[in-house]
């Protein structure tokens, strides 16, 4: 896990390497001091040497500065690497994230990703601060100034010994107790985040059915067990603190108590006992030891806390897709037509089959008109088009060779998709339609929309073209959506059109004009029409009737009048209910 996320450091390695140099360096500087600290005691101060005191107190003013100049380049170069492994991070989880299938997708939730790409990604780069600077500088701290402790006064030194083994035990007990909290908090924030997103997206419908205070309610019940779960994690690491508290003041009180016996017995002589110069210099070096005990104690705390996150964060890193290209894919689509042999698909591996056995051949060029009820499988058919799922069993066959050895992004490009509730983006009408190619001239966009029944109503804006579109098109109409959304796949020039009952919120009168601009413009594009409304599909070449995952009926609008009770139980329905 560790060695899949320091892949991400990349181009901050020098920066990730610098920060630990100079915090050794700092450290060096800040084990030195207390030394002369207790010269400058013992041989200036008790003699009253002016001299003495003026030298070595210029070389303690030296090396603090040195000191907190290497401290500060410390500072500078992890905080430069921790933001930078963390940009990178979040790059390498959205690029692995836009290149799952839909599969993929399904297996996280929404909610879980944006928490994994935001609150994971913080806490692992703070972690990664406090290890490139602070757990680098406790351990060396630890190291030196007890080397520098057993220099002075050995005896007095192994008081630390005793802290050892308390702390240790201590700290297993916190972090074993405290970790899986912290795991249950980060699946509870999944929660949080999808309540409000939900709550967000569908306002409208919250406000229109008058149901804010169930809203707030379960708002309120997440927030309160993630309140609860964090407050019991904070009560086992707050064990911390007091644990650190009791070593430090018991090894100070210790060492004062003995240091000040030494003194007094030995008459402040360096050679029969101890020095006030050699004590005060064990207390500084007292104080480092056991400041360097708690910065490690809070390392393992940050570490408790963010292991949680580096292992969810390693589950979108881990994820490969389960639809990718093969060896040697094949870059050309020839042409539009597209077979489904014998194709059975499920949502899930050894689940129900939402498909079973189509069989069926679409010419490159023709019209098709998908139509059956909820359920029929209709969306799951199209979808295995363009490759956004594998067919379970069977082959499908794009302009001639199957879908799967073809390259991923030639497929996608000579397949449009129009969804019925397909999305536009924040930025002007310009901006939504060259996603379809960003390379279209004026005239393209003009044309396209056009084509899609979109230019009347785009020239009624004040400005034109260049209107800006709120988030999710929030700021234009169902039908007026649908229109843009059939320009921008216009725009990609396919070879296959697929429109799932895109042209829901249209009238009648522009679907039909839609249809015959198509007929007119693009008859070389491969046209499949999903529709509820019999009037989108009767001019189709041939009409699908599906029911229940399965090709009901194939043929034109009257062959099927004549021979499929399904279709004519629609049409007779639809008729009455436009007569009334």
């Amino acid at each position: 896990m560790i060695k899949k996320l320091l892949a991400s450091v990349r181009e901050y390695k020098k920066h990730s390497i610098l920060a630990p140099i100079f915090v050794i360096l700092e450290v060096v500087m800040e084990v030195v001091i207390p030394l002369f600290m207790a010269d400058l005691i013992d041989y200036g101060i008790d003699y009253g040497n002016l001299d003495y005191i003026v030298k070595t107190g210029a070389l303690l003013v030296i090396f603090a500065v040195i000191s907190l100049m290497f401290g500060a380049l410390s500072g500078r170069s992890a905080a430069i690497a921790s933001a930078g492994f963390a940009k990178n991070l979040r790059k390498d989880m959205y690029y692995r994230v836009q290149n799952f299938s839909f599969s993929n997708i399904d297996k996280f939730s929404t909610a879980s990703i944006v928490t994994r790409l935001t609150t994971d990604v913080t806490n692992v780069q703070l972690s990664y601060m406090m290890i490139i600077r602070v757990a680098v500088r406790a351990p060396i701290m630890l190291i030196f100034a007890m080397v520098m402790s057993f220099s002075v006064n050995a005896s007095m030194a192994c008081i630390f010994l005793l802290c050892v083994p308390i702390l240790a035990v201590g700290l297993f007990l916190i972090m074993s107790k405290a970790h899986p909290v912290f795991e249950r908090v980060f699946k509870t924030y999944d929660k949080l985040n999808n309540v409000v997103q939900e709550n967000l997206y569908g306002i409208r419908v919250v406000k229109s059915f008058v149901r804010e205070d169930h809203e707030k309610k379960k708002f309120g019940n997440i927030s309160r067990s993630i309140y609860n779960d964090f407050s019991k994690a904070e009560k086992l690491i707050a064990w911390n603190s007091p644990l650190m508290q009791f070593c430090v003041y018991g090894c100070m009180i210790f060492i004062s108590w003995f240091g000040a016996r030494l003194i007094v017995a030995s008459g402040n002589d360096p050679d029969v006992g101890m020095t006030t110069g050699q004590l005060m210099s064990l207390i500084t070096y007292t104080m480092q030891i056991l400041m360097s005990l708690m910065m490690l104690s809070m390392i393992f705390v940050m570490i408790i806390i963010s292991r949680a996150s580096m292992e969810r964060i390693t589950e979108i890193l881990d994820e490969e897709s389960d639809i990718v290209n093969g060896e040697n894919p094949v870059k050309e689509v020839k042409d539009g037509s597209v077979v489904f042999d014998n194709v059975s698909f499920g949502y899930q591996k050894g689940g129900e089959l939402s498909l079973s056995n189509i069989s069926v051949s679409i010419a490159s060029g023709e019209t098709v008109g998908i139509i059956g009820g909820t359920g029929s499988g209709k969306t799951s058919l199209v979808n295995l088009i363009p490759r956004l799922y594998d067919a379970t069993d069977g082959k499908v066959l794009v302009g001639g060779r199957d879908v799967r050895d073809y390259d991923l992004e030639v497929l996608r490009n000579s397949v449009a998709v129009v969804l019925q509730k397909n999305v536009l983006f924040s930025g002007t009408i310009k901006e939504n339609l060259r996603w379809g190619n960003e390379n279209a001239a004026d005239e393209e966009l003009i044309n396209a929309c056009k084509l899609s029944q979109a230019d009347s109503f785009i020239s009624t804006f004040p400005k034109g073209y260049d209107t800006y579109i709120e988030q999710g098109g929030t700021n234009v109409s169902g039908g007026q959506k649908q229109r843009l959304c059939i320009a921008r796949a216009l725009l990609k020039k396919p070879k296959i059109l697929i429109l799932d009952d895109s042209t829901s919120a249209v009238d009648t009168k522009t679907d039909a004009m839609i249809r015959q601009a198509f007929a007119q413009e693009i008859p070389n594009t491969t046209k499949i029409i999903i529709a509820q409304r019999i009037s989108s599909v009767e001019h189709a070449d041939k009409i699908i009737v599906m029911d229940d995952g399965g090709i009901n009926a194939v043929g034109t609008h009257e062959e099927l009048l004549k021979s499929n009770q399904i279709y004519r139980e629609v049409y007779t329905s639809q008729q009455k209910n436009s007569q009334e």
